[in-house]
Parts: C-alpha cells; sequence; structure tokens
C-alpha cells in the first residue's frame, strides 16, 4: 500500500502523519515549538525552532513506509525574512498573533480605499496580517529595508523557510491560499499585486513563486537522505476545511484551539462579506479555484486555560464540563475577548467582561458562563456566514480538543439548531494536507474521501 506524509507546521507545535489511501492516520509524531514574548503584543518563534520540529515530527516516519507524496501546511500569516545567500534569517518568526502591525494599519488607513482591499484581497487592513507587520520591520530597520529589492533577502511564511531550508534555497515557493493571508495577492487573479506591494513598501524579489495547492512543486529532502515528491501546500486552516471533506458549497467546518476557527466552502467563484467575514482562497486544484468565507475567533482554548491558570476555577481543560453541569445560576455571562474580539466584530479594543455576579455566585457558574461565551462567538460566526451565503449549513463539522467539550458541543448546537459533528480524526489539519497530496499523487476522488469521512459523535439540537 502506498501512504502519504501530511505535515501540519502549527503555531504550538509541528505534526506529522501518515495516512493511507482511504485518508485513514496510521501514525502521528508531534515536536513542541516554543514561542516567546519580548514585550506586551509582541509574538516570536525562532526560525531554525521551526525547521526542527518539521524534521523531528518526520524522522521517526520516513523509512517505515512507502511514501508515495508529501502534503505541507503551514500556520497562515507568520512570516520569516532571511538573507538569500547564507539562508541566516534577519528577522524571527513574526506570529500571526503579534500586533506590532496596528500602528501601520492606522497610518495607512487614512489613505486606503477599505473596499477596492477587500475586492482584491477578502481582507480587512489588521495586524493579523502578514503586509502590516513587514512594513513594520521595514520601517524599524531600515538596513533590512535596504537589502530587499535586490533579491539579496527573502519573504516566506514557515512552509516557504522551510522548503527553503531542506532544498539549500531551490524552491521558494508558496501556495495561493497562504498567499491570500499576506495580503499583498489578488485573490480573483491569483498573483501579487503592483498596487499592494507599493502600498506596504514591499519589493517583488521578496516573495516566493505562487505554486498550485496541489501538484507536483518538487523534492524535498527531510532528513533521511531520500528525497519525496511534494504535492500539495495550503494554510492549517484551508487543510483542515479539506480534511474535513468539505467540497460541496455551503459545508463548514470548525476547528477549535487556542482561537476557533471557521471555514465555509463557497464556490468557484470569490464572493465578499457583508456581515463582517474574510474572503479567503480553499485551494487550487486540477485548475479550479475554491474559496471559502473565513471567520476567526482569537480566544477559545486560552479562554479555558484562563480560568485554570488565573482564576484556578478549574484543574484542568477537560473537568470544564463537569463545571459547567454542576452550575445552578444561569444568570452569569462572559464575553470572552481576552484578545479583543475578531470577527465578525473586528474591535481589537474590547476587553473581556463578567456580568451578573451576586454573592452567592461560584466558579462553577463562570467556567459555565466562559463556555457559553465561546459557544455564542460560534453562533455569531456561523450565522454571519449563512447570511453571506444565503444558506444554512447542513451541519458543523469540529475537530481540535476543545471539540471534546460534551457541554460546549451541545450548546453550540442548541443555539445553532444544526448536528454539531465532531470529527473521528483529531488531527483533520494534517490529514487533510495529506489527502490532498493523495489527491494529486494517486488521483484519490473527493467523492472517496467524502465517504470515508466518519464522525466520532454527533450533537443534536435539544
Amino acid at each position: 500500500m502506498k501512504y502519504l506524509l501530511g505535515i501540519d507546521q502549527g503555531t504550538t507545535q509541528t505534526t506529522a502523519v501518515i495516512v493511507n489511501e482511504r485518508g485513514e492516520m496510521v501514525e502521528k509524531y508531534s515536536a513542541q515549538l516554543p514561542a516567546r514574548f519580548p514585550q506586551a503584543g509582541w509574538v516570536e518563534q525562532d526560525p531554525f525552532d521551526i525547521l526542527r520540529t518539521v524534521k523531528e515530527a518526520c524522522a521517526p516516519l520516513l523509512d517505515k513506509y512507502d511514501i508515495a507524496a508529501v502534503g505541507f501546511d503551514n500556520q497562515g500569516e507568520t512570516f520569516i525574512l532571511w538573507d538569500a545567500e547564507t539562508g541566516q534569517p534577519v528577522t524571527p518568526a513574526i506570529v500571526w498573533q503579534d500586533t506590532r502591525g496596528e500602528s501601520v494599519c492606522k497610518a495607512l488607513a487614512p489613505h486606503v480605499d477599505s473596499s477596492g482591499l477587500r475586492q482584491k484581497t477578502g481582507l480587512l487592513l489588521d495586524s493579523y496580517f502578514s503586509a502590516p507587520k513587514l512594513k513594520w520591520v521595514f520601517e524599524h530597520h531600515p538596513d533590512i529595508r535596504q537589502k530587499a529589492p535586490d533579491g539579496r533577502l527573502k519573504f516566506g511564511t514557515t512552509e516557504t523557510w522551510v522548503l527553503w531550508s531542506l532544498t539549500n534555497g531551490r524552491l521558494h515557493v508558496t501556495d495561493p491560499s497562504t498567499a491570500s493571508r499576506t495580503p499583498l495577492f489578488d485573490m480573483n487573479c491569483l498573483d501579487w499585486d503592483e498596487e499592494l506591494l507599493a502600498l506596504f513598501d514591499v519589493p517583488r524579489a521578496l516573495l516566493p513563486d505562487v505554486k498550485p495547492s496541489a501538484g507536483w512543486i518538487g523534492d524535498v529532502d527531510f532528513g533521511n537522505g531520500k528525497p519525496l515528491p511534494l504535492h500539495a501546500l495550503l494554510v492549517d486552516q484551508q487543510a483542515a476545511l479539506f480534511g474535513q471533506a468539505c467540497f460541496h458549497e455551503g459545508e463548514m467546518k470548525c476547528s477549535f484551539g487556542t482561537g476557533s476557527f471557521l471555514l465555509m466552502n463557497i464556490g468557484n467563484q470569490p464572493r465578499l462579506s457583508s456581515h463582517g467575514l474574510l474572503t479567503t482562497v480553499g485551494w487550487n486544484l486540477d485548475g479550479l479555484t475554491v474559496y471559502a468565507l473565513d471567520g476567526g475567533i482569537f480566544v477559545t482554548g486560552s479562554a479555558v486555560q484562563w480560568l485554570r491558570d488565573n482564576l484556578k476555577a478549574i484543574p484542568d481543560p477537560a473537568s470544564s464540563n463537569d463545571a459547567a453541569k454542576r452550575s445552578s445560576d444561569q444568570g452569569v455571562i462572559v464575553v470572552p475577548a481576552l484578545q479583543g474580539l475578531a470577527a465578525p466584530h473586528w474591535r481589537t479594543d474590547m476587553r473581556g467582561a463578567m456580568f451578573g455576579l451576586n454573592r452567592s455566585t461560584t466558579s462553577d457558574d463562570i467556567v459555565r458562563a466562559t463556555l457559553d461565551g465561546i459557544a455564542c462567538r460560534v453562533y455569531e460566526v456561523v450565522t454571519a456566514m449563512s447570511q453571506d451565503a444565503g444558506q444554512v449549513p447542513p451541519h458543523l463539522k469540529v475537530d481540535g480538543g476543545p471539540s471534546g467539550n460534551p457541554y460546549l458541543m451541545q450548546r453550540i448546537a442548541d443555539l445553532l439548531n444544526l448536528e454539531v459533528r465532531v470529527s473521528a480524526a483529531m488531527e483533520a489539519t494534517a490529514i487533510g494536507i495529506a489527502n490532498l497530496a493523495g489527491v494529486s499523487a494517486l488521483g484519490i476522488s473527493l467523492d472517496d474521501l467524502a465517504r470515508d469521512w466518519k464522525a466520532e459523535r454527533i450533537y443534536t439540537p435539544q
């Protein structure tokens, strides 16, 4: 049997999985990826840590299986600048959560046609994305900016950096889904846009070649001296959409982790949101591009960690389920805006809040209200997507750690009046990118992948 290697280069860890031709995970390894926080709002990683975790996650799998193809997904908006000649980074990896680009966004806002920006990119002018932070680097490090125009520096998201490093500079590539998160890329014609490059002062010589999301890209040696064919590249959330077999227009998924990231397949034409969502490239396959509505919620698992670490309300995240069920006071409300409110509000100035406290309020009530607040945030984004799409999704597919919380999943099902289907494959992202590589390299059909998708548990509205 032929096998596929899927690499999910995420924010907190890199996970590598072996998937068989039926899309079933056979084995996986993960390597933890540290971050550093040099000052308020700054989030960085060591580029060599990213490279190391990819090698460590893949190493135990490389010689055990007959690997036909590799797929590689990435963090999306996290980027690195490095010296093209030496391969040495000139910046840390500046992570998607980093907010140092806010000053750039404020300075540019009076001069930007926000409607035109959305028409081209599907995005907002927000420091969440790469380009404002890249412009910040140039403004604060003129020596770096001076090297940018003549090809002495290279820009890349985490997969671009790793592939460059593993191929000694032979591959400097990304795919349309990743490029569409910069925002330097026109999602309509699938190319870097000269006006956007000028707006953010980015020389085109910095940028990688944009390859289709699926198709042979090149051979990569992941450390065992046996090069493997690379056949798929995606952003992690788009890989999860593919891994959840959301191949038809109107189907959607929510990946739970530190935050909640919801994507809905909207077909082969980009459509702008009227309800505070982003439009993004889903994937590019066989000459066709699938687009998605995108709604990010930045606080989910991190709110439960806050209950554990700051309030000492629970001993571990799993116990939040039992605590919520013990709560007797339904009047307590928590707005979990611990990092502002992202989609569909996009208010970085908002802060978390509690209401309805009284002398009898217990820690269980606050835990229950926090989980309810998370469920309400998911409800907001799904409702916005339904309004934009003009249709209610048939169900909501979910994956990630918090999808194992029965109270939270039932609450979401009740609020949405939809079935919530928990993926049997918890590593939906890594499996998704492996499956996309299998479609390219082995001719696996989308119909077969959709048929083989399984739910571990289904929550029906009560």
